[in-house]
């Protein structure tokens, strides 16, 4: 009797070794995609780094692809009889997943999170707001996109299968599964050392793409005693580099208009007691002062950056007052005992500032001032003609530190992070903050919930209810916001990923950008 392979069975055979080729080059394609997450990290700083960084990326991206191949193409091999519909179906499958790796990846870029249950109600937000703004033409538009890339998927599918006998032939098969299997073991075996080892160069890359679990070696050294496991837990899941060397500022560049008549008046008390009111102002009460010294709050005022770059600031004159300046606008600063020549250009001595605004000749007026100088400007003249904000910079032991102002403020809390962004925006310049500052105009909502920034060494982030403090170390302690006394409620490490990356954006770039 002679034995001969079915067509049934000869089909299916076509089709497995088909779905491999198929899944291999969807593998490099999900790879050249999750570049988005490298781009948009912190560089690792050394070579062991870097060579994680290129085994992981590798092995990872090249693992959830195959994996995904392996649940849901492969069971159409063997179950469905007919080639074009399995080409078909996995034409669609792979083009889904690449467009919800792309999503993902774009999420991690703005707000350093990935897709998952945690994720969900940022996600539905943004959501919501992309669909109040979408009209049909950018429906149209990511419609016609999907047909583009699935028409590309079809293609290549049916290219390979006309293809595949030929594509066999060149047993490329295991030298490209070596490479990936020791990429793999690579990975997880520095990982098993950086992880007992607290290496900050590879641990802190933990978090960089979707699904990610390395192997570590916490569970082994728990097991005899040599580490506390919660502890070490919560730290490694803060990993924030705070040596700034360099800085991009701003971070892209700047367009916007200046309307010629506005005025807007900055004044933050330097020395004695801030009156509890002002007639013509009104009191924001949450406004919180996080700096930990009077000069680094002025630097944050004049740059709406936090402590974290003011040392990388130096070769930089703030835009706050370069931007109207250079727009033909006229721009006093007030600033005692200053020898800055980043800010010599602007300033002016006492009478000539208080002259400027009595006068209403000064479209930006920047001053940091005592009490009885702050009384003296505040006049019911000077109050009709200019948007004002008045801040208070003397009392650096209080965390909450109302803000007067004329203008309505329509965010939930601020810092002086936001004062540079709302005075730009007051007089009619309409760039995204984000190019600039760390800061959001107080004028309008923003979309975050949080305010963070840096006071010395350590990370402070505000929520409605909390005050989280994450130290040099990576520990982390919460305090309630109105009381002030430590909490031993769970942080949501979203939020803490969130802002992170939020304030992370500045920093210089280098071969991989960092957050």
């Amino acid at each position: 009797m002679i034995l001969a392979e079915t067509p049934r069975r000869k089909l299916v055979t076509q089709l497995v070794n088909w779905g491999h080729w198929f899944a291999l080059l969807n593998i490099v394609i999900a790879v050249t995609i999750a570049a988005i997450y490298i781009l948009n990290s912190p560089a690792p700083g050394s070579v062991i780094g870097i060579l994680y960084l290129f085994t992981n990326w590798i092995s990872h991206i090249g693992f959830l692809t195959f994996f995904g191949f392996v649940i849901l193409i492969l069971p159409l091999c063997y179950l469905v009889p007919n080639a074009k519909v399995v080409k078909v179906l996995s034409s669609v499958l792979a083009a889904s997943g690449l467009a919800l790796l792309a999503f993902d990846a774009l999420l991690y870029n703005k707000y350093g999170v990935h897709l998952s249950l945690n994720s969900a109600e940022l996600i539905r937000n943004e959501t919501q707001t992309a669909m109040a703004q979408f009209g049909w033409q950018q429906w149209g538009f990511l419609l016609l996109l999907f047909v583009v890339w699935l028409s590309f998927q079809l293609i290549v599918a049916n290219a390979l299968w006309q293809r595949i006998g030929r594509v066999q032939k060149r047993k490329f098969g295991l030298p490209i599964s070596s490479f990936f299997v020791s990429c793999f073991v690579i990975t997880h075996a520095l990982h098993v050392w950086a992880d007992a080892n607290l290496y900050q160069p590879i641990v802190q890359q933990d978090n960089m793409f979707p699904l990610s679990y390395p192997a570590t070696a916490k569970t082994l050294m728990a097991k005899y005693s040599l580490l506390d496991i919660e502890d070490y837990q919560q730290r490694k899941a803060l990993q924030f580099n705070k040596t700034i060397k360099g800085i991009t500022y701003p971070a892209e560049p700047v367009y916007c208009s200046v309307d010629s008549s506005k005025r807007v008046l900055l004044l933050s008390l330097v020395e004695g007691e801030m009156p509890n009111t002002i007639t013509g102002l009104s009191k924001f009460e949450h406004h919180y002062l996080l700096q930990s010294s009077l000069d680094n709050g002025i630097t944050t005022i004049l740059y709406g950056l936090p402590e974290l770059y003011h040392g990388a600031l130096q070769s930089y004159a703030p835009l706050l007052l370069q931007l109207p300046s250079s727009m033909g606008l006229s721009v006093s600063l007030y600033l005692d005992n200053s020898s800055s020549q980043r800010l010599a250009t602007y300033q002016q001595d006492w009478q000539q500032f208080k002259q400027n605004i009595f006068n209403a000749s000064s479209n930006l007026s920047v001053g940091f001032v005592q009490v009885g100088q702050l009384n003296e400007l505040l006049t019911e003249n000077v109050l009709a003609q200019y948007h004002v904000i008045v801040t208070n910079l003397v009392n650096q032991d209080t965390l909450n530190n109302a803000l007067l102002s004329n203008i309505t403020i329509n965010k939930s809390m601020a810092s002086l992070e936001d004062i540079a962004p709302t005075a730009l925006n007051l007089l009619g310049c309409a760039a995204q903050s984000k190019a600039y500052s760390t800061g959001n105009t107080l004028t309008q909502k923003g979309n975050l919930n949080y305010i963070v920034s840096t006071q010395g060494s350590k990370v402070l982030l505000l929520t409605s209810k909390q005050r989280i403090e994450i130290m040099n170390n990576g520990n982390v302690r919460v305090f309630d916001l109105q009381t002030g006394d430590e909490a031993l409620s769970q942080v949501d490490p979203n939020i803490l990923s969130q802002g992170i990356k939020h304030l992370s954006r500045f920093s210089a770039k280098r071969s991989i950008r960092p957050l």
